[in-house]
C-alpha cells in the first residue's frame, strides 16, 4: 500500500539546512498495524504528515495505493487524502464553528454520499462512541478527552483504507484510551491499515510492527510487537 524510497525533508535557514527526515525507506502492506516510536523531535509527526499527504515539501519517491504521490500536485494529493485516509491529530483539529454532529459529517460531505445516508452514519458513530448527548455541542463546550473522542470518531466514520493516529489517546484516561485502541484493533482486523504514533508501550503492542525513529532516521524498521 505504501512505499517510500529516500524520502527526506529539511528546512533552510541562514545557518544552512536543518534536516527533519533522512533517507526514509519504508514499505507498509495493506492491512498492517504499524506503530511509530521515538523521542520528541525524532520526526514522527513530520513523517505522518507526509504519509497523510498534508505536507508536500519533501524529496524522494512515495507510492500510495498505486499512485505516485511525488508526481502529484497539491490538489490531487488532497483528493487522495479525502478518499482514502482518516487522520487523528494530536491537537484534535475540530472546527470550532461546527457542532459535534457537523464535525462528524464533514469528511462524509466530501464524498458522493446522500445526506440521509450520512445522517445515519453520524448517528451510528455517535452511538458507538457513546457521545449521542454531545451531538449538538461545540468543541469549546467539551473537555479535552471528549474532543479527542470526537476527533477519532471523525477519522473512522468514512471507513477509510488507512487511519493515521498521532498520539490518539494522549488526552484520554486509561479506560477511554483502551476503548480507542480496541476500536482501532477491530478496524485493523476488518482490513483497515493503521499507522499510529505513541509513546505508550501498551498501546504500541496493539500493532504488529514497530518502527523506531531517531534524529530523522529509521533506526529500526521491523520489530514485532508483543500483542496486547
Amino acid at each position: 500500500m505504501i512505499r517510500m524510497v529516500d524520502v527526506e525533508k529539511f528546512y533552510e535557514s541562514g545557518a544552512g539546512k536543518t534536516w527533519v527526515l533522512r533517507r526514509i525507506n519504508l514499505d507498509i502492506r495493506e492491512g498492517e498495524f504499524i506503530t511509530i516510536m521515538g523521542p520528541s523531535g525524532a520526526g514522527k509527526s513530520t513523517l505522518m504528515g507526509i504519509v497523510g499527504m498534508l505536507d508536500g515539501s519533501w524529496k524522494g519517491h512515495f507510492d500510495f495505493a498505486g499512485h505516485e504521490v511525488h508526481k502529484l500536485d497539491n490538489r490531487k494529493r488532497v483528493e487522495l487524502h479525502k478518499k482514502f485516509i482518516g487522520f487523528v491529530f494530536q491537537q484534535y483539529h475540530l472546527l470550532d464553528n461546527l457542532t459535534v454532529a457537523e464535525n462528524l459529517d464533514l469528511p462524509l460531505s466530501y464524498r458522493d454520499i446522500k445526506k440521509s445516508e450520512r445522517d445515519g452514519m453520524v448517528a451510528d458513530i455517535l452511538d458507538r462512541f457513546q457521545i449521542v448527548g454531545k451531538k449538538g455541542l461545540y468543541p469549546n463546550q467539551l473537555s479535552g478527552g471528549q474532543q479527542q473522542l470526537v476527533a477519532v470518531a471523525r477519522a473512522v466514520i468514512g471507513n477509510p483504507k488507512l487511519i493515521l493516529a498521532d498520539e490518539p489517546t494522549g488526552s484520554l484516561h486509561s479506560s477511554q484510551g483502551k476503548m480507542i485502541m480496541d476500536l482501532l484493533k477491530k478496524l485493523n482486523d476488518e482490513g483497515t491499515t493503521i499507522i499510529q504514533v505513541t509513546h505508550n508501550e501498551a498501546w504500541a503492542a496493539y500493532g504488529n510492527r514497530i518502527i523506531q525513529l531517531a534524529d530523522g532516521w529509521i533506526v529500526d524498521g521491523g520489530a514485532q510487537a508483543t500483542k496486547a
